[in-house]
């Protein structure tokens, strides 16, 4: 029972003094302050990087992997890679017949282009030559109307699908199937919407998008930019195995010998999760590296206030010894107080950090995890006790009487 009776006069104490000094106790907590905010900012960024990157994923397909001419990596040699072949569309009927683990094969070229309807246009749109079956690959879904058909594919039919950024931007309240769009001076009829998709990483718009049949596409572009297939497995296990049967029909079809290198790349969707490792990684240290410096600087602030307190109050602590105070009691006194000024740091860098990361999902992606909140404060309640330890404990082992004659 007097232990916490002596554990609540120690934090009315600690308050007390906070009260007394505010201005030097908030300057004392700055560097706490800054740390937390750091490291919890950090985080949010880094979690919200996580989720949106299997969000992300599953716009891009699940158990697909993709051909064409450039890596995903950036570690390539660009001048030897330009003067590779184009993929060419007559590869997916090739892969379609002679592999036994790919369920879809499809192909698609994109670009960048302007859509009008009527006195509307959008700019900067993501314009798709697909293939019919392009759709089952992503994993998108029609909102209304249909997708084109094989059969539309081979007649080069002027027929499109339009993302809702488009719809939107468009055409408003009006329902647009059956309008006419305007792409690269030709009409082109809308006979569908896709469902919403949202951004890819928090960047690009993936419902700022328009597909067309691949071979209307290349009446206006044409494919010599590039081709590239992508190909989807059923299942992780038919992945694994069909990727390195892809690989062998490819080089069949390219006509390499067996001592040639590929002159093709087969890109799977990891590629970008190993690349995210690494953004994520880098933002660790460097994150890590000033939040362990700014907890360093705020934790010598913490002690060199808690010594100046310590001397301020030595004939309080002389008084305290004289009318019977423990050791443990004058100890626990200082040792709250330190931690007090530290998760008061703490609890101000957690709010300052929550504007943060709303302010960052705004124009990239964040999300505050309770977890790390926790740790925080762990973090600051470690730092308090780590470097209030030894002003407590030279208060908690001072001398009564001499403590009583100073002045």
């Amino acid at each position: 029972m007097k232990f916490i009776t002596s554990i609540q006069e120690g934090f009315k104490i600690a308050f007390h003094a906070l009260r007394t000094n505010k201005l030097r106790a908030f300057l004392t907590t700055l560097c706490i302050i800054i740390g937390i905010t750091m490291v919890t900012v950090v985080d949010t960024v880094t979690t919200g990087m996580d989720k949106t990157f299997d969000e992300s994923m599953a716009m891009i397909g699940q158990n697909v992997v993709y051909i064409g001419k450039w890596p995903w990596n950036d570690d390539v040699k660009w001048w030897e890679i330009m003067n590779r072949k184009e993929m060419e569309l007559e590869y997916v009927e090739f892969i379609e017949k002679r592999s036994r683990y790919a369920s879809i094969v499809a192909a698609f070229s994109d670009t960048r282009t302007n859509i009008r309807y009527k006195n509307n246009s959008a700019e900067g749109v993501g314009l798709q030559g697909t293939t019919q079956n392009y759709l089952d690959i992503q994993g998108l879904d029609i909102k209304s109307g249909r997708m084109f058909t094989e059969s539309e594919v081979r007649a080069n039919a002027n027929v499109v699908v339009l993302g809702q950024t488009i719809v939107e931007s468009l055409f408003e309240q009006e329902n647009p199937e059956g309008k006419t769009v305007r792409i690269g001076g030709q009409k082109y009829t809308i006979i569908g919407t896709l469902t919403k998709q949202g951004s890819f990483l928090g960047l690009q718009d993936f419902d700022n998008r328009v597909i067309m049949p691949i071979s209307s596409f290349g009446k206006i572009y044409g494919l010599k930019a590039g081709i590239q297939l992508s190909i989807k497995f059923p299942d992780k296990t038919a992945l694994e195995e069909g990727k390195y049967e892809i690989e062998g029909l490819m080089r069949q079809v390219r006509q390499l010998d067996a001592t040639d290198e590929n002159d093709f790349a087969l890109n799977e969707p990891d590629t970008f999760r190993d690349q995210l490792e690494g953004i994520k990684n880098g933002i660790y240290m460097g994150g890590f590296l000033l939040v362990g410096l700014s907890l360093l600087i705020g934790g010598i602030g913490i002690m060199n206030i808690m010594f100046v307190s310590v001397k301020e109050r030595t004939k309080e602590i002389g008084i305290r010894k004289a009318v019977g105070a423990k050791s443990w009691e004058i100890l626990s006194q200082f040792l709250i107080e330190a931690i007090v000024l530290s998760l008061l740091g703490g609890i101000i860098g957690i709010f300052i950090a929550a504007g943060f990361t709303i302010l960052i999902d705004q124009v990239f992606t964040a999300q505050m995890n309770v977890q790390v909140v926790l740790v925080a404060v762990a973090l600051c309640t470690v730092v308090g006790v780590t470097f209030g330890f030894i002003p407590a404990y030279k208060a908690a082992k001072s001398d009564p009487i001499e403590s009583l004659r100073f002045e």
